[in-house]
C-alpha cells in the first residue's frame, strides 16, 4: 500500500492561487531531493560507477534538470530542443546521453558539438552519423532483445517496437566501429516503461550482462558501461507498491559478480534513464471545480482538462485524486471527473468515489511530475498552465508561467492576429 498525501494544506494553496490561478502543476523539491539520494544511494556498490540520465522528456523544465544536475544527474535527451535544455543548465559531454531515433542530421551534430554520448537506434545510422556529424570515440547502441524480453502495454513487445539493433546488429555494428576507430564501447537497452517488478530490472541487467561478454568474445571490445535504460515505475494506485531500489541493486549486484567480475571485463559501470521514478510521485495538478453536471452520471467540471494531463484519457491510466480540506470526509459519493475539453474521454477520473464535492473546490490530482505537463497540447485551443516549484522553505516559485492567448496565435501570420 502507498499512502497518498500532499504536502501542502489547503490554506497554503488559496494563499498560492491568489497570485497564480488554478489550473497549475506544482512539485515537490523537498521530495525529488530526497528520492534521488535515496535512488544514487542504492547503486554505490557499482565498481565502475553509477548514474542516472535523468529522462527529460518526463519533465523538460531547466529548474528540475538543474536542480537534479546538482545532486548528480545527467541529462537523457532525445531531439535538439531537450539537448539545448542540457546544454543551458552546464550540462556538457558525457553528463549528456543522447538517444534517439529516426533522427535528423543537425541532431547529431548538436549532440557530437556538445561531447554527449551518442546511442545509436539502428545501424543503418552509422554511415549517416558519420556523414553528417563524424564518428565519436565512444559509441553507444540501444539493443533490442526481441523475444528474449517480454514488454508491457506502455512500451509494447520488443519485436514489435521500432526501438534498437537485433543481437546480430549488435555485433556487426560494434566490428563496423571498431575498424572505424572507436576506442570506447557502451551497450544500452530500454523495454519496459513504467514497470513495478523489480525482478524485470535484474533480468535486463543479466542479458545485457550476457551481451556484453558476447561482445568482447567475439571481437575484443570491452563494455565500458552498461546503459539499464529507464521504465521504473510507480505506484500511481494506493494499492501498488514502489519498486524496491535497494532489492533491485542487490538482483543486479549478484548478477554482476556472477557474469562480469570473472570475465575481464570488471570494473563496469552502471548507468540508467530513469524520469518518472525521480519526479513523477512529486508533482501534483491543483484544479478548481468549475460546474457540476447531473444528468445520468454526477459529472464534477474542472477548470483543468485533458491538455494538463493526457495520462487518464490516452492510457486509461489512474491518477489519485485529493479533494483538498475534505481528507477526513466520507467517501459516499460517485462521480466522473472531467475537463472542457469537446472531447468525451476528457476524463480524470470515472465512476471515482470521492467526499461530497461542490462548486469551488479544489482537487488534487496525484503522480503528475512526470508526464504531465510534458504531454501537453493545445488542441481546442486550450492553453498549457504554470508549473510551480515548492521549495524546501516552503516558498513557491514560477518556473513556468501559464500560457496566454497571444501565446497561441504567436506563430501564426494572419493579419491581425
Amino acid at each position: 500500500m502507498t499512502e497518498k498525501k500532499v504536502p501542502f494544506s489547503i490554506q497554503d494553496i488559496e494563499n498560492i492561487t491568489a497570485e497564480h490561478p488554478t489550473p497549475f502543476h506544482i512539485y515537490d523539491e523537498e521530495g525529488i531531493i530526497q528520492n534521488a539520494d535515496y535512488f544514487l544511494k542504492a547503486f554505490r556498490w557499482v565498481p565502475g560507477g553509477f548514474k542516472n540520465y535523468f529522462a527529460v522528456k518526463a519533465l523538460p523544465n531547466p529548474y528540475i534538470i538543474k536542480l537534479l544536475k546538482n545532486l548528480g544527474m545527467g541529462a537523457d535527451c532525445s531531439s535538439l530542443p531537450e539537448l539545448i535544455l542540457a546544454e543551458k543548465v552546464g550540462l556538457r559531454g558525457e553528463d549528456i546521453m543522447f538517444t534517439s531515433n529516426d533522427t535528423p542530421a543537425e541532431e547529431f551534430i548538436k549532440a557530437i558539438e556538445l561531447g554527449a554520448v551518442i546511442n545509436l537506434d539502428d545501424i543503418s545510422h552509422i554511415p549517416f552519423l558519420e556523414k553528417h556529424a563524424g564518428i565519436p570515440e565512444l559509441i553507444c547502441f540501444r539493443y533490442n532483445p526481441g523475444r528474449l524480453k517480454s514488454g508491457n502495454v506502455f512500451i509494447g513487445n520488443p519485436e514489435d517496437a521500432k526501438y534498437g539493433f537485433t543481437r546480430e546488429q549488435v555485433l556487426e555494428g560494434y566490428g563496423i566501429m571498431k575498424k572505424k576507430g572507436v576506442k570506447r564501447f557502451a551497450l544500452h537497452t530500454m523495454v519496459a516503461s513504467n514497470e513495478l517488478n523489480p525482478e524485470y530490472f535484474v533480468d535486463t541487467a543479466r542479458i545485457l550482462f550476457d551481451l556484453a561478454i558476447e561482445v568482447y568474445k567475439t571481437h575484443g571490445i570491452k563494455i565500458e558501461f552498461i546503459n539499464l535504460g529507464g521504465g521504473v515505475g510507480i505506484p500511481y494506485h494506493p494499492n501498488q507498491k514502489a519498486v524496491d531500489l535497494e532489492l533491485v541493486s542487490r538482483g543486479i549486484k549478484e548478477a554482476y559478480e556472477n557474469m562480469i567480475a570473472g570475465e575481464g571485463l570488471h570494473p563496469l559501470k552502471i548507468v540508467m534513464e530513469c524520469g518518472r521514478m525521480v519526479t513523477g510521485p512529486f508533482g501534483y495538478l491543483v484544479s478548481r471545480v468549475r460546474h457540476i453536471k447531473n444528468t445520468y452520471k454526477t459529472f464534477v467540471g474542472l477548470d483543468a482538462c485533458m491538455a494538463n494531463l493526457m495520462r487518464p484519457a490516452m492510457y486509461g491510466a489512474y491518477h489519485h485524486i485529493t479533494v483538498l480540506g475534505k481528507e477526513n470526509e466520507p467517501v459516499e459519493y460517485t462521480y466522473d471527473i472531467t475537463g472542457s475539453l469537446c472531447e468525451n474521454n476528457d476524463k480524470f477520473a470515472i465512476n471515482r468515489k470521492l467526499p461530497k464535492i461542490e462548486v469551488g473546490d479544489i482537487l488534487v490530482i496525484h503522480d503528475t511530475g512526470a508526464h504531465g505537463h510534458a504531454m501537453g497540447f493545445n488542441y481546442n485551443g486550450k492553453l498549457r498552465s504554470a508549473e510551480l516549484l515548492l521549495k524546501e522553505n516552503k516558498s513557491v516559485q514560477l518556473i513556468r508561467r501559464a500560457e496566454t492567448v497571444d501565446d497561441y496565435f504567436a506563430t501564426l501570420n494572419f493579419p491581425g492576429l
